[in-house]
């Protein structure tokens, strides 16, 4: 958006002027300035705001003093902060961490994430929507009543379901639908508490709304891939219905993709709860696991044949190894108790750049990027999974998460949440838990390959190096957060520093104990 978004008005659906930018926004600095780092999708968590930018602003319903239904306006916010200190983590759900940040190049710099909000404006506030509330401006046009996160409203919910029944222009914001989607009128509306990356909300049993809270020009990935799979006729992801975005100006850049709405799985159940059901009773999980490793194959190969891939040669894997080894140098300063297996971790990451001498290259292609068993529902009736969640490690810029990758990075994610659900199980890794971990890892590995996808015991050096970032990502992200939980990825961490992948017949690898062991819990 251009330097003359935070001096323009608020335009209502009628294009009636209502409320001036500036004035807005000054009242609502003090509110938000406490509010937004109580947020769980806030990413600037342990640093001060300094400022705001508002960079757009639309009056979904009129906000007018007095009124007997709250007002609605969106807006696109952004929060000016200092630098991040080095290394820091973006965090994450506790099913499994996020996907290690991109290395830095250079110094850190001051930020200035932009977010969604929507804001509800009443006089009277109804009890039951105190959770919500985020203040009352002392001052400006929305003086005296009370400004609330509107994605608790399930009234206002409501609304937005209506406004992408209907597509078109409203504001700055644009609904579209699919063609053939018919999308019921009336569904009642049920926010999502529970905390997320993002805001959700589900419409009966229908349908499930995702609204992108830190927000970037582009197509979000959680849009794209979806229908791209769709286009491919793959039904293991539910495909978009409808979805909203700006509609920026002629010359301002592309559109920001704001929510989707999506096919709501009812009765289906998350892999990570279903792993540590599975855990609690001591019950088998590789049928679960090898029909998981078939159903994330289905969806790479669909990936691959419906958008565009890449090789990865010798200057390609160097820099991967290069990011991976700059993320182990930044984390050990961090955490003492890695320095000790830093030089035999190197050696993961030094075999994968060894590939690349040698003359050997990797197909790169679009892939789910950050994958593991809270990103995936199994439906009740059938056992059939099915993948959600697109959007990438959500701290990463919108650029790389869109940068085709080796498929092999989402199967050692999967990897890792394996180990982390048997280390958080009842028996908190007891050696049957680490068994059932082992087992399980190799029906989904071997399920991957029946499925048509690369078969990871071919390719043990980018397997152990994926898998070993990871690695090291959780014991930053457990040393600053959850310091309790540090021995479980150390405990991968030192399974990882002992497997040394050996050259079998025929120029054939071993995997070594990092494809099937299970020592970590991620």
């Amino acid at each position: 958006m251009s330097e003359t978004a935070s001096t323009r008005a608020i335009r209502s659906p009628h294009d009636r002027l209502s409320i001036t930018a500036p004035a807005l926004l000054a009242s609502l600095t003090p509110l938000l300035t406490e509010w937004l780092p109580r947020q769980r999708w806030f990413a600037g968590k342990g640093r001060p705001i300094t400022g705001f930018q508002l960079v757009s602003a639309t009056e979904l319903l009129p906000c007018a003093a007095g009124g007997a239904t709250p007002g609605l306006l969106h807006l696109l916010v952004r929060a000016q902060q200092s630098a991040p200190p080095p290394g820091t983590p973006h965090p994450s759900p506790p099913e499994g961490p996020a996907e290690p940040a991109a290395a830095p190049s250079g110094g850190p710099a001051a930020t200035a994430d932009c977010y969604q909000l929507l804001l509800g404006v009443h006089s009277a506030l109804p009890p039951q929507l105190a959770p919500a509330v985020i203040g009352r401006p002392a001052s400006g046009p929305l003086h005296g009543r009370t400004v609330y996160d509107a994605l608790l409203d399930a009234r206002l919910c409501a609304l937005l379901l209506e406004r992408l029944r209907v597509p078109g222009r409203l504001g700055g914001l644009r609904f579209r639908r699919v063609p053939d989607s018919a999308i019921s009128s009336g569904l009642p509306a049920r926010p999502v508490t529970a905390e997320q990356s993002n805001s959700s909300v589900v419409y009966g049993d229908a349908y499930i709304l995702k609204v992108f809270r830190r927000t970037a020009p582009g197509l979000n990935p959680d849009l794209e891939l979806p229908l791209a799979l769709a286009r491919a006729k793959c039904a293991r992801v539910p495909a978009p219905a409808a979805w909203f975005e700006t509609d920026p100006d002629p010359g301002e850049g592309e559109p920001v993709t704001l929510g989707v709405l999506q096919p709501y799985l009812a009765g289906s159940a998350d892999g990570w709860q279903l792993a540590l059901n599975a855990l609690a009773v001591q019950a088998d999980f590789t049928s679960s696991a090898r029909a998981l490793g078939h159903a994330t194959a289905e969806v790479h190969t669909a990936l691959a044949e419906t958008l565009p891939t890449t090789e990865l040669y010798r200057p390609q894997l160097d820099a991967i190894a290069a990011h991976m080894n700059e993320r182990l140098v930044s984390t050990a300063r961090v955490v003492p108790a890695l320095r000790p297996y830093c030089a035999r971790l190197r050696t993961a990451f030094d075999d994968l750049a060894a590939l690349g001498h040698d003359g050997r290259a990797w197909t790169a292609q679009r892939i789910h990027g950050d994958l593991h068993l809270g990103q995936t529902l199994r439906t009740a009736d059938e056992g059939r999974w099915s993948l959600i969640d697109f959007e990438g490690e959500p701290s990463r810029p919108l650029a790389e998460r869109r940068r085709p990758q080796p498929a092999v990075r989402d199967v050692a994610a999967m990897l890792r949440s394996f180990d982390y659900a048997a280390r958080s199980g009842p028996s908190g890794g007891d050696p049957w838990s680490l068994e059932w971990a082992r087992r399980t890892r190799a029906a989904y590995c071997l399920g991957y390959a029946e499925a048509g996808g690369l078969d990871p015991r071919s390719a043990p050096e980018l397997m152990r190096a994926y898998e070993t970032d990871k690695a090291v990502y959780e014991v930053l992200y457990e040393a600053r957060h959850r310091p309790t939980w540090l021995p479980v990825p150390m405990a991968a961490v030192r399974r990882l520093a002992g497997a040394q992948a050996t050259r079998g017949p025929g120029g054939g690898d071993d995997p070594g104990p990092h494809l099937d062991g299970a020592d970590g819990r991620a």
